[in-house]
């Protein structure tokens, strides 16, 4: 059974904001200024053009193949069954571990000291019981989720602007080549929610020509808000921001607006909560369409009669994620997360530079060096990640092959 068609433009693009301005605006800077220093810009630059590179070749790929799955059906379908299973399987497992992350971060703000876990697994099972009851109830959701989160930003950006800092921030270190990539790999986990709009295409309508705006709309408002972000924080904590918590919240302090503090911590908590709501409702309809296919099993292939969401999917990705959050030390989640992010952005591109003249929207030279991005930021990611990454991926190719061996 189909998938309804029921998100509109607005609706799309509030999704991918929502993936897009998540958790990673209120504490990706310390990590990023303390490789990226004074090349901060630059590396959010470099995430941004790869980021951009890879949402043309996204939306080129949605606007002929407006099914559910993202590349993993772009790329059955341009290349062959095994590119898109590669694909499939990195989207499914870097985005599991995205969501754990995602729902610790949402406690951390969130909870008292001692009640983390239990609010983490309590927030991944509440939307769950929001995404099988509609998509449209996803969107609504995530549209407000969007609007407070950018509402907390905003008071950032304007103390940030127009207060003076308290003292004189420290200076950033000078940067250096291989610390700008770095900063970049970190930025570019931020800016891969456009993904989930291409994830949703049987849902969207007229999607031909809905995803590919949606994409781009989606993604230079991320690329806007990140880099006011990168500024004030910049200007009021200077090389201080690599060893805060709460880059944001520090930023206030340090502004001379200490009171908006809370609003901020509430604007955290709020984006983790949006984030982790359209990585949920993406990892489902990836499920489904690879279940489609017995690239997953075909038990989770199964659309709800009533409210045509793929439900079986959706409570199993959430199970497993509070598996994690339960259970797992998730220091290195994101290092894994970028890992099959990257690669399946990297597919992406390959198979958009498959496409014939007749679905052509983008220049080759767009997917060419979206695809050398993916490799050169995937080769700065911790060694520990990318071999945990390349392990599981392997694990992935075994399953498949054991089940073609076994089919009759």
């Amino acid at each position: 059974m189909p998938l309804a068609r029921r998100l509109t433009l607005r609706d799309a693009v509030a999704i991918g904001l929502g993936s897009m301005i998540g958790a990673g605006v209120f504490s990706v800077w310390s990590p990023a200024v303390s490789v990226a220093g004074g090349g901060l810009l630059a590396a959010l630059a470099l995430a941004a053009v790869v980021a951009f590179c890879n949402a043309t070749s996204s939306a080129q790929l949605a606007a002929v193949h407006p099914v559910s799955g993202g590349t993993y059906a772009y790329a059955r379908a341009e290349i062959g069954p095994w590119w898109g299973f590669v694909a499939g399987w990195c989207f499914v497992i870097g985005k599991i571990a995205s969501c754990a992350a995602m729902a610790m971060t949402f406690a951390a703000y969130a909870a008292p000291s001692g009640w983390q876990v239990p609010v983490a697994v309590g927030a991944v099972a509440a939307l769950c019981v929001v995404n099988c009851f509609g998509v449209t109830r996803t969107a609504l959701l995530t549209r407000v989720l969007v609007v407070v989160s950018l509402i907390g930003l905003a008071v950032v950006v304007a103390a940030g602007i127009t207060a003076a800092p308290s003292a004189e921030p420290a200076p950033l270190a000078e940067p250096t080549a291989y610390g700008v990539l770095q900063g970049a790999g970190l930025l570019f986990f931020a800016f891969a929610g456009y993904a989930r709009i291409a994830t949703m295409g049987e849902e969207v309508t007229d999607p031909a020509r809905t995803i590919p705006r949606a994409i781009v709309l989606a993604l230079s408002g991320a690329v806007i808000v990140y880099a006011l972000i990168a500024v004030v924080t910049m200007l009021v904590l200077g090389a201080d921001a690599a060893t805060s918590a709460a880059p944001l919240a520090d930023v206030l302090t340090g502004a001379g607006w200490s009171a908006a503090v809370p609003l901020v911590r509430v604007a955290a908590a709020t984006a983790s909560l949006g984030a982790l709501l359209a990585l949920l409702t993406g990892i489902g309809r990836t499920t489904l369409a690879m279940a489609r296919e017995s690239d997953l099993p075909r038990f989770l292939a199964k659309v709800d009669d009533r409210w045509k969401v793929p439900r079986r999917a959706e409570i199993l990705i959430a199970a497993i994620v509070i598996g994690i959050v339960l259970v797992a030390d998730l220091r290195g989640a994101i290092g894994f997360s970028s890992f099959g992010v990257l690669l399946y952005y990297l597919i992406a591109n390959a198979a958009a530079f498959r496409q014939g003249e007749d679905a052509r929207r983008y220049p080759r030279w767009l997917q060419i060096t979206g695809a050398l991005g993916c490799l050169v930021l995937v080769s700065t990611l911790p060694v520990v990640a990318s071999l945990i990454g390349a392990a599981i991926v392997l694990v992935g190719v075994g399953y498949r092959m054991l089940r073609l061996r076994l089919a009759p």
